[in-house]
């Protein structure tokens, strides 16, 4: 179908799309977005090299040394190949070994980079024995730029030092031979043919190696930053199951002997079972509080409905009354003593010791007697916090995994502290000592 130009921003055709063409005066081309697509597609599948010509294959290097071989038959072709013939009659047939030589010397400009300038060395010495030909000159400029970036860091320093002196000594030697100090486009013709291509060589080479240096560089900071986010990660994990563990280890082992104390003795009135399921429904209710607290702090914002998540109470030392009354009402008799004037703590400091307390009269309730002794220290730059209870004999008690005692000392070292826990004086002590960072 036609399309002609329509009103300014409007679209002329459907699925058209107007290409503005400043170069005739705001004329518009308009083309279907197909026909558009088609055309750039197909220029680019046009213009894209196949793979086999990708860079750093043979395949680029043999095109390569194919083509320089093409150019210097067309010099050898226009008469151009002997430029300096010091015996005329050598044919000029005989220059043709030297340029091939030379063009393979390219294709072995990535596989073998001192063969290659070993073989192109060679070809330009017997080609300037004969008389010297453009094309083999500048070929070999070109095995000079390769083995300069793709040879080892020794060779290029080697190139370097050698072409300079071949550049001086050309310019000495000219000036002597023409007595005249013109003679020192002999040292320029070294310059060009020789010190050029190695300076433009390492010139890229440094290029190249400092964009690999950045590669490598770039690549080991995403590793550190992926080490450091998969640490993160595990110190969370770490630290929820720790949370987990005090708020469900404990409440539950509350309830699971006080339901065992119901179970296996027989006898009990009414008052006493009453007791117990009171003790239990604490605990329980009690644990599934602190384990809501937690649900809620570990939600993302914006998951409760458009409702903002309620403020999170943090255990604090200061609640420790509320740890003893339960663990009376659970049966174990606690003795507690403070020393020094209670304070404020850092929230760190604060749910650690609350934990920790949390967790040593829980211990003394599943392996201990009956019976239990809290001391709480307060100190000018530290809270100290010890349990002691008698370790009960010939009984098994509740079995634990052992990740209490774990819990504690991983809260006391993440804070600088210090903590002990084993059998002392026939009794087993529990002392955590956690600095406040105060230094008065």
């Amino acid at each position: 179908m036609p399309f002609t130009e329509g009103p300014a921003g409007g679209r002329t055709g459907r699925g058209a799309v107007r290409v503005p063409l400043s170069a005739h005066g705001g004329a518009v081309e308009v083309l279907p977005r197909s026909e558009f697509d088609r055309r750039r597609l197909w220029w680019d599948r046009v213009m894209r090299p196949p793979p086999w010509l990708d860079s750093g294959t043979l395949g680029r290097d043999l095109v390569l040394a194919g083509a320089s071989l093409a150019g210097g038959l067309v010099l050898h072709a226009l008469g151009w190949q002997p430029q300096v013939r010091p015996n005329a009659e050598v044919p000029s047939a005989l220059f043709l070994p030297p340029l091939v030589a030379v063009c393979v010397a390219v294709a072995l400009r990535r596989v073998a980079p001192r063969a290659s300038l070993a073989l192109g060395t060679g070809a330009l010495v017997v080609d300037t024995a004969l008389g010297s030909s453009l094309g083999t000159v500048l070929v070999y400029t070109q095995v000079l730029y390769d083995a300069c970036v793709y040879g080892p860091p020794r060779l290029w320093r080697w190139l370097l030092r050698i072409t300079v002196a071949l550049s001086l000594l050309g310019t000495v030697v000219g000036v002597l031979r023409y007595g005249h100090w013109r003679g020192a486009a002999l040292g320029v013709l070294v310059v060009l043919a020789g010190l050029l291509p190695v300076l433009t060589g390492i010139s890229v080479r440094q290029y190249r190696d400092q964009a690999a240096a950045e590669r490598a560089r770039a690549e080991q900071t995403a590793r550190l930053v992926e080490l450091d986010r998969r640490q993160a990660v595990s110190a969370e994990r770490a630290r929820m199951a720790r949370e987990l563990h005090d708020v469900v280890a404990n409440h539950l082992s509350a309830v699971a002997i006080h339901a065992t104390a119901v179970l296996s003795v027989p006898g009990l009135d009414r008052g006493q079972v009453e007791s117990a399921l009171r003790v239990i429904r604490e605990s329980s209710v009690q644990g599934l509080a602190e384990m809501r607290q937690m649900i809620e702090v570990l939600r993302e914002p914006g998951s409760s409905g458009g409702q903002a998540a309620p403020e999170v109470v943090t255990a604090r030392l200061a609640e420790a009354d509320g740890l003893v009354e339960r663990a009376r009402a659970a049966g174990l008799t606690v003795r507690v003593r403070t020393d020094g004037t209670p304070g404020a703590l850092p929230v760190g400091v604060d749910l650690a010791a609350y934990r920790i307390v949390q967790e040593s009269l829980t211990n003394a309730l599943k392996h201990g007697t009956g019976e239990a002794e809290l001391t709480i220290a307060y100190r000018p730059a530290e809270v100290v916090l010890t349990v002691e209870n008698p370790v009960r004999r010939g009984a098994a008690g509740l079995p634990g995994a052992g990740a209490g005692l774990i819990g504690m000392r991983e809260r006391a070292t993440l804070l600088a502290g210090r903590f002990t826990a084993g059998p002392c004086d026939g009794r087993w002590q529990v002392r955590a000592a956690l600095p406040t960072g105060e230094t008065g």
